[in-house]
C-alpha cells in the first residue's frame, strides 16, 4: 500500500499518533499495549482454495455472497475452525460431501464464525465448507487509520446515481478488512487459490485477481463475470471492482497489462501508466525473477482515500492518479505509486510478511523501489533527490523510538508509517551500499526464489543475506531491523602538521552508538582525490589523513547514504568546493543550503546546477529569503523563465519575476499565459494580476473551464478576490476537485474565507456541505487537528450570515461541526 497523506498542517502528528484499534486485538487503555507482544498468527487451519459467488444491492448497498472454501489443518488434527467474518448474516453453513451439504453447527458474534466440523480432520486432510451470507458493509463501523479512513473492506460509490461522481464499486482488504465481505481466516500468513464470479450490469466491467475466464449474460439484464486466480495469494489481497471503466490496453511482451479508467481519462490513461511495460521489465531483471502473475491490470478508483493497494495482479490507485494531458506536462506526479504497488507484486504478493510486525518485508521494498526506478530511469540524482526527501519525512515523524520490526503496537494500522516506509528505504540503501550491487540483488533473488508463495519474516532476509555475502550481519539487523532511532553526527576537521585529522561524534540523545561503515573522500586539488572506507562505532572516532597540503575537501559520507542528522562543519570554501567537485546531489544540495543561510552570492551556482531539482531547490530558496535582487542573478532567472527545460523550474523562475512587480517582464508573462503547463501559465497569470488586474480576471474567468495545478489556484484567488456571484460555481468546483492533499487543506482556508463573504445563502450552504464532505474524507483521529481552524472558519462565515440576516444559514452553519 502506498500512503499518501492527508495534510502538511498535520503531518508530524500522522505517524505519531495512534489509530483506534478495530481488530479484535484487546488493545488496552494508555500503555497497556506496550506490554503486548503481537506474535505471529497462530496455523490452525490453513486456506487452500476460495471460489465466491456475489451480487450487489445498490440500494441497500449490500453484497449476497456464496462460498465454498475449502482448507486443511496445518499440522494437529482439529474438529472446529474460526473465520473471520464482520458484521454479515449468515443465512446456512455446510460441509460439502460430493453433491450434498451437511449443515454445521457455528456461534457468530458479528466479527468471528466458529464452527464446528463434522468431524475431526487429520493434519493436511482437506474439507470444503459452503457459506450462504450476506455483507453489510454500512452497518459495520470500525476505525481504519492513516491510510484508509475505516475498514468496511467493500465500498459502493454514488450507488443509487444521484449525483454526478462516477457510479462503481471497490474493495480495499489491507490490513485484515477483505473478511467484512467473504467470511475467510484474514491474516498476512495465509496463502489461497480463488475463484470469484461476480454478477453486474451488463454495462458494467469487472476487475479481479487473475484471469477474466468466462462472461454469462443473464436474462434480467445482468451478466456473471468468472475470475480465476491458480496462483496462491493472502486474503488481504483479494480485490473486487466495478463500474463502467474503458479498458485501454497494454503489453509486456505477450502479458496483458491494462489500464481501467473513466471513458473520459481513456486517451491519456497510457500517459499515467504507460511506464508500467518498462517497469515490469526492469523490476524483473534486476531481481533475476520473472513478474510472477498471469497479468497486471490497474484500476483508479473514486473516493479510495489511501494512495494505492496492490491487489494480486488488479492495483486499485486513488483518483489522484487521474491527471489530464496539462497537469502530465508539469510531469506524471503518480509515477513514484505506480513503481511501488507494482513491487509489492514480488515484496508483499510473492512473498508476504508473516505478521504485520514484519511488514518492513512489504512496505520498506516498495518504497525503495521507487529509488531504483528513478534511478533507472531518470538518473541518480533524481533518485538521491528521492532518497533525501523519505529520509526527511521520516526524521520529521517524530519516531525514532519505534523499531523497524515492531512487536509492540496499538494497533495493527500503527505500523504502516514513516518508519516501516521512508526509514525502512533508506535502510535498504544503506544495505546495498555495504554489501554491493552484486550481492544485494543475489540476496533478493535467492530471497523471492525460497520463499515464494509463502510468508517470511525479517530474520529469514537477515539468512539469506548471509547466505550470498559470507558475513554475519547480525550487528545490522539488531541495529536497524531490532533497534530504534539513527545517529545524529558532529563532524570536524583540523590539518597540522601534514596530517588531515576528521572528527566524527555521535550525540544521540538516546546514548546508543550505531556501528556505520562509511567512505571518506580526501580532495587534494579540484576533482583529485583518494577515498577511504572506514568504521564510525564509537562515541567520537578520530581519522588521520597524511596530506603534503591542506586538503580542498574531506567529504565524510561520500557516497551520501547514512541515515542520520548531520552538522559538517566546513568553511565556506570548503563547502564552494563540494558543490564544484563532489559529485551527488546531496553534496550540491547541502552547499547550497550552506550558501543560502549564509547569503552567500555562490547560492547562484544553483541557477545552472545540471539537475532540475537543484535548479528548483535554488530558485525556491531565492524566493522564500528574496535574495535574487542582483542583476546578473535577475538576468538568469529571467533566461530560465524564458527557456529552462523543466517546467516546474520555469514557472518557479517567474513567480520570482512577479515578485519585482517590474513591467518590463510583461511581455513574458503575455507571452507565457497559454503555455501547455498549469505551472506556467499560472505563475504568468499571477504576474499580469500584480500588474494588470483588470485584465488578470477577465483571463481567469476565461481560463476557469481548464484551470487545474496552479493556474487553478491562481484563478481561484482571483476570480475570489474580484469575482462576481456568477462566478460562484467555479469556486466551488474548483475546491471540490482538488485532490486529497495538503493541498486541499490550504485551500480550505481560502475557500472558508471566500464563503464569508457570499451573500447568496444556497451558494453558501453548498460551500460549507462541501468543506464537510471533504472532513468526513479525514481519518477521525486526525479531526482534532483540523476541526479547531474549521470552527473558526465557520464562525466568521456564520457570522456574516448574521449580518446579511441570514440567521437559518447561520444556525446550520453553527451546528455542523459539534
Amino acid at each position: 500500500m502506498k500512503k499518501i497523506f492527508l495534510s502538511s498542517l498535520f503531518l508530524l502528528s500522522i505517524y505519531m499518533v495512534k489509530a483506534q484499534d478495530g481488530d479484535n486485538e484487546n488493545t488496552q487503555a494508555d500503555t497497556a499495549w506496550k506490554h503486548i507482544y503481537r506474535a505471529s498468527y497462530p496455523r490452525i487451519n490453513d486456506l487452500v482454495h476460495t471460489k465466491l459467488a456475489v451480487k450487489f444491492d445498490y440500494a441497500k448497498q449490500w453484497m449476497y455472497g456464496q462460498e465454498w472454501v475449502t482448507l486443511k489443518p496445518h499440522f494437529y488434527p482439529t474438529d472446529s475452525l474460526t473465520l473471520d467474518a464482520k458484521g454479515m448474516t449468515i443465512n446456512q453453513i455446510a460441509v460439502i460431501q460430493g453433491k450434498t451439504k451437511k449443515p454445521l453447527k457455528y456461534s457468530y458474534d458479528s466479527m468471528k464464525l466458529n464452527i464446528t466440523l463434522d468431524k475431526t480432520y487429520k493434519g493436511g486432510e482437506q474439507y470444503t465448507i459452503y457459506i450462504d451470507y450476506i455483507s453489510k458493509p454500512n452497518d459495520l463501523k470500525l476505525p481504519g487509520s492513516a491510510a484508509i479512513t475505516d475498514a468496511k473492506g467493500l465500498y459502493f460509490i454514488n450507488p443509487l446515481g444521484k449525483t454526478d461522481e462516477h457510479q462503481e464499486i471497490w474493495t480495499q482488504g489491507e490490513t485484515e478488512s477483505n473478511s467484512a465481505w467473504f467470511p475467510t481466516i484474514d491474516k498476512p500468513d495465509q496463502k489461497t487459490t480463488e475463484e470469484i464470479l461476480m454478477t453486474v450490469p451488463q454495462k458494467d466491467v469487472t476487475l479481479s485477481n487473475g484471469l477474466l475466464v468466462h462472461q454469462t449474460k443473464n436474462s434480467d439484464g445482468t451478466r456473471t463475470d468468472a475470475w480465476v486466480m491458480d496462483l496462491p495469494n493472502s486474503p488481504y489481497l483479494f480485490f473486487m471492482g466495478v463500474g463502467d471503466y474503458a479498458i485501454v490496453k497494454d503489453k509486456y511482451k505477450n502479458m496483458a497489462v491494462d489500464y481501467y479508467v473513466e471513458k473520459q481519462y481513456a486517451p491519456v490513461a497510457r500517459k499515467i501508466f504507460g511506464e508500467t511495460p518498462a517497469m515490469i521489465g526492469f523490476f524483473s531483471k534486476i531481481l533475476n525473477y520473472p513478474y510472477p502473475w498471469q497479468k497486471y491490470d490497474q484500476i483508479v478508483g473514486r473516493e479510495y482515500v489511501s494512495g494505492a493497494m496492490e491487489n494480486t495482479t488488479a492495483t486499485l490507485h486513488q483518483d489522484g492518479a487521474y491527471q489530464n494531458a496539462r497537469q502530465l506536462v508539469d510531469g506524471n506526479a503518480w509515477e513514484d505509486d505506480i513503481s511501488h504497488e507494482l513491487f509489492h507484486h514480488w515484496f508483499g504478493d510473492l512473498v508476504t510478511t508473516e505478521s504485520w510486525s514484519n511488514i518492513t518485508l512489504n512496505e520498506s521494498f516498495a518504497n525503495y523501489s521507487e529509488y531504483l526506478w528513478r534511478q533507472f530511469r531518470y538518473g541518480q540524482d533524481a533518485a538521491d533527490d528521492l532518497n533525501f526527501k523519505d529520509m526527511q519525512g521520516y526524521l520529521m515523524s517524530g519516531s525514532e523510538n519505534k523499531d523497524l520490526v515492531r512487536f509492540y503496537y496499538q494497533s495493527r494500522e500503527d505500523v504502516f508509517d514513516a518508519v516501516s516506509y521512508n526509514k525502512g528505504g533508506r535502510i535498504l540503501n544503506m544495505l546495498r551500499n555495504y554489501v554491493g550491487d552484486s550481492a544485494f540483488f543475489t540476496a533478493l533473488h535467492n530471497y523471492l526464489v525460497k520463499y515464494k508463495f509463502q510468508p517470511a519474516e525479517a530474520q529469514e532476509l537477515r539468512l539469506v543475506f548471509e547466505d550470498v555475502t559470507g558475513q554475519d550481519l547480525n550487528w545490522f539487523w539488531n541495529q536497524w531491523y531490532y533497534g530504534s532511532g539513527q545517529p545524529t553526527l558532529d563532524i570536524n576537521y583540523d590539518y597540522t602538521n601534514g596530517v588531515e585529522r576528521v572528527v566524527v561524534n555521535q550525540t544521540q540523545k538516546s546514548g546508543k552508538i550505531f556501528k556505520l561503515p562509511i567512505a571518506i573522500d580526501v580532495y587534494s586539488h579540484e576533482a583529485n582525490k583518494k577515498r577511504y572506507k572506514v568504521w564510525l562505532d564509537n562515541p567520537s572516532d578520530t581519522f588521520y589523513f597524511a596530506s603534503a597540503q591542506k586538503p580542498s575537501l574531506v567529504n565524510v559520507d561520500a557516497d551520501k547514504v547514512l541515515l542520520c542528522i548531520k552538522k559538517d562543519n566546513k568553511s565556506a570554501d570548503e563547502f564552494i568546493q563540494q558543490y564544484k567537485y563532489a559529485p551527488k546531489y546531496l553534496d550540491r544540495r547541502e552547499a547550497l543550503d550552506y550558501f543560502g543561510k549564509n547569503n552567500m552570492s555562490e547560492l547562484s551556482l544553483g541557477l545552472k546546477d545540471k539537475y532540475a531539482g537543484l535548479r528548483l531547490f535554488t530558485l525556491q530558496y531565492m524566493n522564500n529569503q528574496n535574495s535574487f535582487t542582483s542583476p546578473g542573478v535577475l538576468d538568469q532567472i529571467e533566461q530560465m523563465a524564458q527557456n529552462d527545460p523543466d517546467k516546474k523550474v520555469q514557472a518557479a523562475a517567474l513567480e520570482i519575476l512577479v515578485k519585482t512587480k517590474d513591467t518590463k517582464y510583461l511581455p513574458l508573462f503575455q507571452k507565457h499565459v497559454n503555455d501547455s503547463s498549469y505551472s506556467v501559465a499560472g505563475a504568468s497569470l499571477e504576474g499580469l494580476a500584480a500588474l494588470q488586474p483588470d485584465q488578470a480576471y477577465q483571463l481567469a474567468k476565461k481560463y476557469s473551464s481548464d484551470a487545474l495545478g496552479k493556474l487553478g489556484d491562481v484563478v481561484a484567488e482571483i476570480i475570489e478576490k474580484k469575482g462576481a456571484p456568477e462566478d460562484f460555481n467555479f469556486i466551488l468546483d474548483h475546491f471540490k476537485n482538488l485532490p486529497l492533499s495538503g493541498e486541499k487543506i490550504r485551500s480550505t482556508a481560502a475557500f472558508a474565507k471566500y464563503l464569508a463573504t457570499v451573500k447568496d445563502k444556497d451558494n453558501v450552504r453548498k460551500g460549507v456541505d462541501e468543506i464537510m464532505n471533504f472532513r468526513k474524507q479525514i481519518p477521525a483521529q486526525y479531526l482534532k487537528y483540523v476541526d479547531p481552524g474549521l470552527k473558526n472558519a465557520f464562525s466568521k462565515i456564520s457570522a456574516a450570515q448574521q449580518q446579511f440576516g441570514k440567521s437559518d444559514v447561520a444556525k446550520y452553519i453553527d451546528g455542523l461541526i459539534p
